[in-house]
């Protein structure tokens, strides 16, 4: 990366990716846990554990291509990373209706909460060159 790489990209872009790694890893975590489970039998049933491991690590692929864009300062991966943030929410609020879990719904409603104000933050949108409705170019 240049030098004019690293200093045109602003910090809250630069925590915007991180939240969406963050999450991303553990989408990815989660689903290789709960396969690992499945395949040595601990997990129940076979269809089930598989179908819910898959999906996971699907679904961990979509915070971490938007983490890659953000990085990169790509306009198009803050629609990925916002829609992601969104669908935490209801996911952090069941998690701290569960016991045992409410410190998991904890971590993740702070991080969802955060990625938002960080993706809709002013200087995050001018670095990834999104200009707002009814805006014109020059």
């Amino acid at each position: 990366m240049s030098s004019t790489e690293q200093t045109s990209r602003p910090s809250r872009l630069a925590a915007a990716a991180g939240v969406a790694l963050v999450e991303a890893l553990g989408l990815l975590a989660g689903g290789l846990y709960v396969l690992v489970r499945t395949v040595a039998g601990d997990g129940g049933d076979l269809t089930g554990g598989t179908t819910a491991g898959v999906t996971l690590v699907a679904l961990g692929l979509i915070p971490l291509a938007a983490a890659l864009g953000l990085w990169r300062s790509r306009s198009w991966s803050r629609g990925p990373a916002v829609i992601t943030q969104i669908l935490a929410l209801p996911v952090a609020w069941q998690l701290l209706q569960t016991e045992g879990f409410i410190p998991f719904g904890i971590v993740l409603a702070v991080l969802s909460v955060t990625g938002l104000v960080l993706l809709v933050n002013p200087a995050t949108t001018e670095a990834l060159g999104i200009r707002g409705p009814g805006r014109r170019e020059g």
